[in-house]
């Protein structure tokens, strides 16, 4: 069966490179609405002509998802997740740097190896396995169109979650490694914004009246900074500030948008706690702070011992089909593995395109390895009976 997954990778090569370039020149970020959409309708198409059945989950504020289903067997269903949008949200960003693959086999494009690449590995794993006379089991897909924002706009952590109970396992296709490696563990996410205000004046002619928003804001950066525990794996950083109106006015407004990343669920209390107390310490007298919109964006990925069994299979795999050996790490970025997990799925993360620098307009993958992953993928799904 492994040969004749090969020889169907091979004879569509052209079609999965130029279904790949579609979608990538597809312009999706996560506050592109539409451009989710069109992606969603698209990936949809594709995987009704496989056979599945498919259903559209629609957020009137975020990007659309898909559940899908290639029916096979009575055995429980083998999972996918990934996400069809990007971080890439300035319009025009396809036209100016357009999907290419050079003379190496390195290819570029935004969201190409984010995780794009991943979405069309894992529909034609499904695609290849069927198309070769394998029918043991059903192979699910759950495709979000707003993982890269948190889902804070949809129900999509949610249906995800619920979606995934009762799949005998999971692979995230997300963003593979150069050197490898997958990923096993992540960490959670918490953000907020810390609104300041002060009172405005003449920086030249009254600026005893004013009481600067951003020297408050300077204070409480170091302190918000300061709260990371490397110890416990808890890291703040404030990624964003906004204040101020004019160069010669004392500012009467600042706002922070402030990240954490946690390793343990049951330090949330404490790290909260620690949010409030520093927030509402005042270093320049008339100034007051407010902390706004504080949510955990998205639970850790924990590692677990099926995870890291279906990581076996994974890496047993790919030696035995001559692709070498693999090995898992924790990383800090969050993913939807999180939620397949709670589900209480085994489920192993950044199996997708192999490739480096996403989030960055240097993101490039691999393209010899969306082939190699499709083939390895499809023969992990043939050993899912070892997972029960």
């Amino acid at each position: 069966m492994n040969e004749k997954i090969a020889a169907y990778v091979d004879a569509h090569r052209d079609e999965i490179i130029a279904m790949w370039e579609d979608i990538v020149n597809t312009e999706s970020g996560s506050s592109n609405k539409a451009g989710v959409d069109l992606v969603a309708s698209k990936m949809k198409a594709h995987l009704e002509e496989a056979g599945a059945e498919v259903r559209v989950l629609e957020h009137p504020e975020a990007g659309n998802g898909l559940v899908g289903l290639l029916p096979g067997g009575n055995k429980a269903p083998f999972l996918f997740i990934g996400h069809m949008d990007t971080v890439f949200n300035t319009p025009g960003e396809t036209t100016r740097r357009p999907f290419t693959i050079d003379e190496n086999g390195k290819v570029t494009g935004p969201g190409v190896l984010d995780m794009k690449g991943g979405v069309i590995i894992a529909l034609w794993v499904g695609k290849a396995l069927k198309a070769c006379g394998w029918n043991d089991r059903p192979i699910k897909y759950i495709w979000s169109g707003d993982e890269e924002v948190g889902h804070y706009k949809s129900t999509n952590a949610k249906e995800i979650l619920e979606e995934s109970k009762g799949c005998v396992a999971c692979f995230d296709c997300e963003t593979s490694y150069d050197d490898n490696s997958t990923v096993s563990g992540r960490k959670g996410a918490c953000r907020f914004q810390v609104a300041i205000t002060g009172v405005s004046s003449h920086a030249g002619n009254d600026p005893k009246r004013g009481r600067s928003a951003i020297l408050e804001a300077a204070h409480k950066v170091i302190d918000i900074q300061n709260l990371t525990d490397w110890d416990l794996g808890i890291t703040f950083n404030v990624g964003n500030i906004k204040g101020g109106t004019i160069f010669n006015a004392v500012p009467g407004y600042c706002e922070l948008d402030v990240d954490i990343r946690y390793q343990n669920p049951d330090h949330l209390p404490m790290i909260e706690k620690m949010v409030q107390e520093t927030c509402a310490k005042t270093y320049i007298e008339g100034t007051k702070t407010e902390v706004l919109n504080y949510k955990v964006s998205s639970p850790p990925f924990a590692v677990t011992p099926g995870g890291l069994k279906l990581f076996d299979i994974l890496n047993e795999t790919s030696q035995e089909l001559g692709f070498g050996a693999l090995t898992h790490k924790y990383v800090g970025g969050f993913s939807d593995a999180a939620y397949s997990t709670i589900a209480g799925v085994p489920t192993m993360c950044s199996v997708g395109v192999k490739g480096a620098f996403n989030h960055s307009p240097e993101e490039y993958c691999w393209k010899e390895s969306i082939f190699e992953r499709i083939r390895v993928l499809a023969a992990c799904v043939m050993k899912a009976d070892r997972m029960e």
